[in-house]
This record gives C-alpha cells, sequence and structure tokens, in this order.
C-alpha cells in the first residue's frame, strides 16, 4: 500500500512540476507577445544572431519544445527559411539548459516551497486585475512557484534508499553492463522525455535522481543524452500536420540532435573526464565517487547536480557550435530525405494546417497569414477575370472561366476553414484585444468570400456576353481594364494594410483614395455610357454588359474597403 501510495505521490508531483512549466511559460509568451515575435523575425539575419534567438527566447519561455513548435510554426507560415529556423532550434537546445541550472543552484539548496504559496498570493492577486498583462503576469509568478513546489514535493516523494534499498538495487542492475548500460540509459531518458513531452520534467527527474545517488554520473549523463533525442518528438508532432518546410525543420531539428548524441558517446569517457576535471577544478567533489562513498555525502550530492548540469550545458554548446557551420549541408540533407510533391495542391491552408499554437496570441498571427495568403487567392482570380475579358479563343476563355469558378469555390473554403479556426481560438481564454482581432477577422473573411463571389460574377457576365455575340470595341475594352486596374491599386492596398496590421496601421487614407478613385471612374464611365448610347455609338444590350461589369467591379472596391476598416476598428 505504501508504495503505491509512494507512486502515486511521485506522479502527482511530476503533474504538478508540468503544470507549472506549463503555465509559466504560456503566460511568458503572452506577456513577452509581439515583441517576442518581433524580436525573432528581426533577429535572424546570421547564424550567431539566430543561435543567440533561440537561446534568448528559450531561457525566457523556460521551454525549448515551446520555442520549436513555435519555430515549426512559423517556417510553415512561411515567416523563416529552413536554414534560419535551424539556426534557431540550435540555440533554442543552449536556452533549454538554463532549466537545469536554476533547479541545481535553487531547487535543492533551499526550500523554495517556503516562498511558493506567498508568491501564489501574489500572483492571484494580479490575475484579478482588469488589465490582461497583469492577469498574465501573474499567472507566470503562479506558474513559476507551482514548479518549484511541484520539485520540492518530487524531493520528498523519492523513497528513501535506507529503509527501500530494493529500489536501488533494482536501478544498479541496469548499471553493470559496460557500454550497453550506458546505452539502455540513453533510451530510458529517449522513453522518458517522449512520455512526458518535457526535457525539463526529464532532467527535474534525472537531477533528483542523482540528488539522492539513485544512479551514477555516467548513467544520468546517458539519461541527459537521451532527453536530447526524445524532445525532438514534440517538434516532429506539431510538423506532422505541416507543410514539407514544416517538416524538414523538425527532421532537421532530430538530425542535429541525434548527431550530437553519437560524437558524445563515441567521445564518452573523455567528455565526462572533461566534465569532472572543471568541477573539481572549481573545488567541488569527484562525481565519479558515488554519493554513499562519499565522507561528505552533502558536497557529493552538490558535485553531481553541477557536473550533470554542466554536462547538459557543455554538450549543446559543443554540438552548436560544430554544427552550425554545417547548416547548409543540413539544408541538403533533409531537403533529400523530404522531398517535395510533384504537384502540390496549390490552394490548402498553408499556415494554419499545424493547428494551435500554444497561446491565442500566436495563434492568432497564424490565423492572420492565412488571410494575407487569402487575399493573395482573391487576388489571383482577378488576374484570370481579367485575361477572360480580353481573350477571343473560345477554348482559352472557357479554361479561364473554369478556373474562376474553382477559385470562388476555394474562397468558400478557406473562409469556412478560416472560421473554424477562429472559433477555436474563441474557446481558449483570451484577453479583450484578441477577441476584437477575431471579431475584425471574421469580417474579414466574409469580406474576401464575396470578393470571391463577384470574381465569379464578372466571368458570369463575360460569359453571357460572349454567348449573346456581344463585342467591345476598343475604347470600352480600355475603359473595363481600366477600372481592373484601380482593383489591382486597390487590392495592393488591402493587403498592405493587412500585413502591416493594427498596430502598425495608423490610418486608411491609401484605402479610402483608392475607393474614391474607382467611384469617380465609375461615375463618369457612367456618364459616357449614357452619352454614347445617346449617340448610338453601341446598341443598349453593349451598354447594359458594359455597365454591369463596370457595377460589379465597384462593388468590389466597396468590400475591398471594408477589410481596411475591420483592421481599423480593432484600434477602437
Amino acid at each position: 500500500m505504501n508504495t503505491v501510495l509512494q507512486i502515486l505521490n511521485l506522479a502527482g508531483s511530476l503533474g504538478l512540476f508540468l503544470y507549472g512549466m506549463t503555465l509559466m511559460s504560456e503566460s511568458l509568451q503572452k506577456v513577452a507577445g509581439d515583441g517576442l515575435r518581433g524580436f525573432l523575425a528581426s533577429m535572424t539575419s546570421n547564424s550567431f544572431k539566430r543561435v543567440l534567438t533561440g537561446l534568448f527566447i528559450t531561457a525566457v519561455i523556460q521551454s525549448s519544445s515551446a520555442t520549436t513548435v513555435m519555430i515549426v510554426s512559423f517556417v510553415n507560415a512561411g515567416l523563416l527559411s529552413l536554414a534560419q529556423a535551424i539556426g534557431v532550434i540550435m540555440g533554442a537546445n543552449i536556452g533549454t539548459t538554463v532549466t537545469a541550472w536554476i533547479i541545481s543552484l535553487l531547487g535543492f539548496k533551499a526550500d523554495i516551497s517556503i516562498l511558493s504559496i506567498p508568491l501564489i498570493a501574489v500572483g492571484f492577486i494580479l490575475t484579478m486585475s482588469k488589465r490582461q498583462k497583469r492577469k498574465n503576469t501573474g499567472q507566470m509568478i503562479i506558474g513559476f512557484a507551482l514548479l518549484f513546489l511541484g520539485l520540492t514535493f518530487l524531493k520528498e516523494s523519492v523513497p528513501d534508499m535506507r529503509s527501500n534499498p530494493e529500489t536501488l538495487e533494482f536501478l544498479q542492475s541496469f548499471t553493470g553492463w559496460g557500454f550497453w548500460s550506458i546505452l539502455i540509459f540513453v533510451g530510458i531518458g529517449t522513453l522518458m522525455t517522449i512520455i512526458l513531452q518535457s526535457s525539463s520534467a526529464t532532467m527535474a527527474l534525472t537531477l533528483v535522481m542523482v540528488n539522492f545517488g539513485w544512479i551514477p554520473f555516467e548513467m544520468a549523463a546517458a539519461l541527459v543524452l537521451g532527453e536530447n533525442i526524445g524532445t525532438t518528438i514534440t517538434a516532429n508532432l506539431a510538423a506532422a500536420v505541416g507543410n514539407v518546410s514544416a517538416k524538414r525543420t523538425a527532421l532537421a531539428h532530430t538530425f542535429f540532435n541525434i548527431i550530437g548524441v553519437i560524437w558524445a558517446l563515441l567521445l564518452f569517457r573523455p567528455f565526462l573526464r572533461l566534465i569532472a576535471g572543471i568541477v573539481t577544478g572549481m573545488g567541488a567533489a569527484d562525481p565519479f565517487i558515488p554519493i554513499a562513498e562519499a565522507t561528505d555525502s552533502q558536497a557529493a550530492s552538490t558535485s553531481m547536480l553541477y557536473s550533470v548540469s554542466l554536462l547538459h550545458t557543455l554538450f549543446n554548446i559543443t554540438n552548436t557550435l560544430l554544427l552550425v557551420g554545417f547548416t547548409p549541408l543540413l539544408v541538403k540533407i533533409v531537403t533529400y530525405v523530404i522531398k517535395a510533391p510533384k504537384e502540390e495542391e496549390k490552394f490548402r491552408l498553408k499556415f494554419i494546417q499545424a493547428g494551435l499554437l500554444s497561446t491565442a496570441e500566436l495563434s492568432l498571427d497564424q490565423a492572420k497569414q492565412e488571410i494575407i495568403h487569402f487575399g493573395n487567392i482573391v487576388t489571383r482570380q482577378y488576374s484570370f477575370v481579367r485575361n477572360a475579358l480580353v481573350q477571343p479563343d473560345d477554348d482559352e476563355f472557357d479554361s479561364l472561366f473554369k478556373k474562376v469558378s474553382y477559385y470562388e469555390e476555394v474562397t468558400d473554403r478557406i473562409e469556412f476553414e478560416i472560421a473554424e479556426y477562429l472559433n477555436q481560438i474563441g474557446e481558449e481564454e483570451i484577453s479583450s484585444e484578441s477577441g476584437s482581432r477575431i471579431q475584425a477577422m471574421y469580417k474579414i473573411i466574409g469580406e474576401m468570400e464575396s470578393m470571391g463571389d463577384s470574381g465569379y460574377n464578372l466571368a458570369r457576365i463575360l460569359q453571357r456576353k460572349k454567348l449573346n455575340k456581344i463585342t467591345f470595341d476598343e475604347q470600352m475594352t480600355k475603359n473595363v481594364l481600366g477600372m481592373f486596374d484601380l482593383l489591382d491599386k486597390a487590392f495592393e492596398v488591402m493587403l498592405s494594410n493587412l500585413k502591416a496590421g493594427y498596430k502598425k496601421l495608423n490610418n486608411i487614407e491609401n484605402a479610402y483614395d483608392a475607393e474614391k478613385d474607382i467611384n469617380k471612374y465609375r461615375d463618369m464611365l457612367r456618364e459616357g455610357n449614357l452619352l454614347n448610347l445617346g449617340k448610338s455609338t453601341y446598341d443598349y444590350l453593349t451598354g447594359v454588359y458594359f455597365m454591369d461589369l463596370i457595377a460589379e467591379c465597384e462593388r468590389v472596391g466597396d468590400y475591398i474597403i471594408n477589410v481596411s476598416e475591420s483592421v481599423m476598428e480593432i484600434k477602437s
């Protein structure tokens, strides 16, 4: 009965640690917000900056898994190239070692649980604030407190080796098989990290085990190497439903860590001796001496903790220094392994395939990229309508008409899928600002779907015109093309405003100017049409088709200005 209770206590303590880690990570991402994403976008121009970026972000949000999933999503969204992503992931591997040092320096040296309860009180007070940033800060503090509370419970729930020597004997039975034992512990570390979905949690367990003398330094080192393989599973899961670039990024992460583990295993003894030399050189005990045999068990325990943390850090730094120069080669390898399909479907979702990210704010950024992609698709549809206007060949016209019709179906489908994604985000706990963004996005995708319908209506008008043998003279064709030129300019302004977003967009005078130009041109052509009908320049039916095209184009201009207005509505 006691054994079952101890196992349940251990599982509960680990669960509390993981929950604290997740809460702290997600809250930090919310607090950092656009600054974090802007930093990521601006700091990837060279290898050094990429590594530094990954290191900084992971050290801040305390989760390499969250960083790598974010990177995979950004590659999927086309915001980062494969080479840029690999550099950031290398830095993330170094950044994740910060967690081990925090635990080693604080988790076992002081009773952090004494501060945990007051910190939860402070965090709770902040979560009562109406300001979203304070709420997120409060959640971050609570997450930090729960993390160390979980670690304290984890230490207390570990069985006492003196009263339960059979546990130690069980573990030590795996340590006497030489190099095979090392490989077994690498496998255990990999499996534990895959199951827990957190290398930080596995590292915490490893540090607890070495602190209490459960496993020797060599086996702890093997567990750490295994954790570096297991942590890649999160990125691979995120990329499973992503595009080819996302899958390549996740595979590059796996290759990078596996290559590191291979050289570390080949140089295992010398590498561990180097770590021991550094630690003993700083005045600590030799980590190779088991805690049970040490004259000062407290000093031996401290030495083990520092040695494991130093190994974790030195391994990741060395691996990055060795492989960062081979990033182009790594890109070629993963590109060769994961080949792009010969004909990728043109009009699938590009940016939100991988599902929701860890926070609503990051997910909304993905939705924004998808909406910009939606705008590009609509713009392309109108290029086919323009070509159909001047296409004399019937077969070519029919081909263009089918493309326009297909694009109309695509706009319907994309509107629905983006709306479904926004619904999922709306179900999460979101700020009022995020709520405003979601409402604006609903309006925008609705307007874009209407543009798709209008594009099809324009093609139908041209089709009926052709069936009724109606022809436009050179001037009429030139006038309609002039209207399409104004629409192209309006589309360009719309996409520019969408990309700028509500934070950078101070006004939409450019959109209003584009709409005014369309309306003025429509009025001018309407007056000209009446004059030409009075002069019998062309017959009445030809004038009807002409004005139907112009009126539909003017309607599209209204949809376009509505998009920019929706972006500005978020500010208010």
